[in-house]
Parts: C-alpha cells; structure tokens; sequence
C-alpha cells in the first residue's frame, strides 16, 4: 500500500505566515516612502525574461549565469530564464518603452522576487526577493552617491543599527585593460593555488578573482593590485565627486580597493551595504569578532543600455535582500506593527441575531471600525475569550431578545461594564468611545 507523499516547499524556498507579514509590509511601505521622497516611480517587470539578456547583461562567466539561473524552453521554443536580478530587466523595460525620451534621469524603484539555483543558507534562498532602485540617464557622479545615501535612509528609517558602506571604483574600458594585465602578472605565478573557479576565472574574467568567497583566494587577493591606483583621469575624477558628496552628506564609508561586484556590466562606483555585527566563536563569550552581513549592493552601468541593443545610456542602480533585511530587525528587537488589530468584537446567539450581526459587521466595517467575530461559535463565553485574546476595547453583544427588541448590549472588556444601546445609534456610539 502507497503511503500519501508528504509535501514541503521546494528546497531553497519558504512560505511567508501571517505572523511574519507585517515585517515585510513595514519593509515594503519604508522602501515605497523613501523612494517616492527621493523622485522614483515603481515598476514591476514580468518574473521570465529572455534567457539572453542576463548572459549578455550579466557575462558568460558570471556565478548567476554559469551556475544559478533557472533557465527553460517554453512550449513555443523560447529560451526563457526565471529572474536572477532586477537591473538588467528594468533596462530592457527602458529601451522597450522608448523612456529615453522622458525627462532624464528616469528613476524607478521595485519590489520583486528574484530565482538563483544555490545552496540555500541563512538568509539566501533560491527564491528571494529584493527592494531595488535604478537612476537611468545621467552619468553624473550625484546620484551614484544619491543613492548610496538612500541605501542608508531606508536602514535608519526601518530602525536598523550598525550600518556600513564599503565602496570602490572598478574602472571602465579604457582603464581596465591595464589593470587587467597587472592582474594576470600578480596571479601567474600563484594560478596552483587557485580553487577550482578561479583557475577557469583566470582565463576568461580576470577581474572576477577579486570576488571569489573561497579562503585560499581571499588570503591571496590581499596583496592582489589595486584597480583604484590604475584609474584613467575621468573615473579617478567621478570617484573623487562621489566621495565629496558622500562626504557632504555626512555618510560614513570604508574604501575597500578589492570591492568587485558579480555582473561584467559594473563600471566605475560598485559598492556594498554591511551589518557590522559581533558574534560568538565556540560559545566562548570571552573569544568574539566582528562579521558583516551583506544586505545589498550595487553600482554604476554606463554600458548595460548599449550591451542589450540600445543607445549608450548611463546608469546606476542597487539591490536590497528583504530576507536579511527582515532577519536582521528580528535580530535587532525592532517591532513592526500589526497589520490586523481589531477594536471591537462581534458576539452572537441565535440564528436572528446571526443574521442581524452581518449586517452590523458590514456597518461597523464602513465606518473604519476594525471589528472581529467568530460567527461559527454558538457559545457567549467562548466567543467573549476569544475577544480577550485578541485584546479589543469593546465587545457588542446580540441575542435574541436584543435582536428582537433592535438593541445592542455594549461592554467594556476592561472593566466588564454593560449598557444596552440601540441599534442604530451603535456605530456613532463606538466611534465616540474609541476617540477617548
């Protein structure tokens, strides 16, 4: 005999419960008002694209295009990928909607999932979703720091503490070739040592060495070349804009030389958002050190636009994970309202009052009462410690005899108080109570 089959969210994946609904609606509500403050409109884009716009976007050689796109034939033979990233399918939406004729810079901001085929860990799932912004159409060094600004904006207002910024300039195509043979020189020598990756890195995307997790790697990129020492004069000088700018606005930053990020249509700005945050090794209290979390990151585009068949069009955009932003309120004891908080509940007996009681439920409901019931329960009691759990100010009692008679028995949970009230005056009643 077949035993039924279980079944569980897919791996990498996980449903969001009710208890854990206002934390994400608080993030959506703070990313949506901050966004509206700084000029962004919102756009949502289809979850499949074509498959070759992220290989043209994001390089061959990428982890998320190598390795952690979902990608699949449709039945009329399209290749289409699930969305790993936000910016290269807004940019699609840009040159296909003609926005290049609107006033520049276009801002647009979203809140989507995005779909990479890794090994699910704390706080990355193979289904995540990401609040992103994007400033298309100006290549001026204002907004890369605009919106780096806004990254910390969306943390304090969401009450985040120990925020960091870490930042770096990876050049553009007239610079880099030169950086990219002082690479190859540095690992040449070192290419055994490599892991796996970076041995076919090496070949294809030198620069790529420079973001590998691997410890064996890291240790080596310590005293790898920096890109920023081998800048041409026009990034040197956008970089120099976007830290007096940073610096104008008092936001507090770390230059980290060997900052790469995981995309080939990165130039000039990249940076990261950290929780600089203290943990315990081994359970020793004595034994801590400091570990960042990333929450986010981006950076300049200045060539996606042209990559995927449009004009040249600058661009500057960045991501944040929602999961880790959401963990790390929980982490941080930061409350997040509730969405459902009922003022007053709705007690009945008897199939008249039932039937009344729907009525009263829609009236109490139009006039902006929030108001609770449990008209599958037949018991006063059990209907009344229902109410107490849910913590309401008043409850409207209705029997029969009160259904009859068109009145309402009106008590006060605090104190147990009772007064009867007639049914059409109820709805005024309450509203006055719940004003004091």
């Amino acid at each position: 005999m077949k035993t039924k089959k279980q079944f569980q969210s897919p791996k990498g994946t996980f449903d969001i419960l009710p208890e854990d609904q206002k934390y994400w609606e608080k993030v959506r509500k703070v990313v949506a008002r901050v966004a509206l403050g700084y000029g962004f409109e919102r756009i949502d884009t289809p979850i499949i694209e074509d498959a070759d716009i992220y290989a043209l976007a994001g390089g061959e050689t990428a982890d998320v295009v190598e390795k952690q796109m979902y990608v699949f034939k449709s039945k009329g033979g399209d290749m289409l990928a699930l969305r790993p990233e936000g910016t290269a399918g807004v940019m699609r939406a840009f040159l296909e909607h003609g926005m290049a004729q609107l006033p520049q810079p276009v801002k647009l901001y979203y809140i989507a999932p995005m779909f990479r085929y890794e090994q699910p860990q704390a706080g990355r799932y193979r289904q995540h979703h990401q609040a992103g912004f994007e400033i298309i159409g100006d290549q001026d060094p204002v907004y890369d720091a605009q919106l780096i600004h806004m990254y910390l904006v969306v943390g304090e207002e969401l009450g985040l503490k120990s925020l960091s910024i870490e930042i770096n300039s990876i050049g553009c195509a007239k610079c880099r070739p030169t950086y990219r043979a002082q690479l190859l020189r540095y690992y040449r020598s070192r290419t055994a040592k490599l892991c796996k990756d970076c041995k076919r890195r090496i070949k294809k995307n030198p620069l790529r060495l420079l973001d590998c997790k691997e410890e064996k790697c890291e240790q080596m990129r310590v005293n790898a070349p920096n890109l920023i020492d081998h800048l041409c004069q026009e990034c040197h000088d956008h970089f120099k804009n976007v830290l007096e700018y940073l610096d104008e606005t008092g936001v507090p930053y770390v230059l980290n030389p060997h900052l790469v990020r995981g995309f080939d249509y990165y130039t000039k700005t990249v940076f990261e958002v950290f929780l600089e945050d203290e943990h315990i090794e081994g359970g020793n209290e004595k034994t801590h050190q400091r570990a960042k979390l990333a929450l986010g990151g981006g950076g300049r585009y200045d060539y996606l636009a042209k990559t995927l068949g449009g004009r040249e069009t600058p661009g500057v955009g960045a991501g944040l994970g929602m999961e880790r932003l959401i963990g790390v309120m929980k982490k941080q004891g930061i409350k997040a309202p509730p969405l459902y908080k009922p003022e007053v509940f709705l007690v009945q007996l008897g199939v008249l009052s039932k039937k009344k009681s729907l009525r009263l439920f829609e009236e109490l409901r139009k006039a902006g009462i929030v108001v609770a019931e449990a008209f599958g329960k037949d018991s006063i009691k059990a209907q009344l410690r229902s109410a107490d759990r849910l913590g309401v100010k008043m409850s409207l009692i209705l029997g029969q005899k009160e259904a009859i008679d068109g009145v309402i028995l009106l008590r006060e949970m605090e104190t147990g108080a009772q007064e009867s009230v007639e049914m059409e005056k109820v709805v005024k009643v309450i509203k006055e109570r719940l004003k004091k």
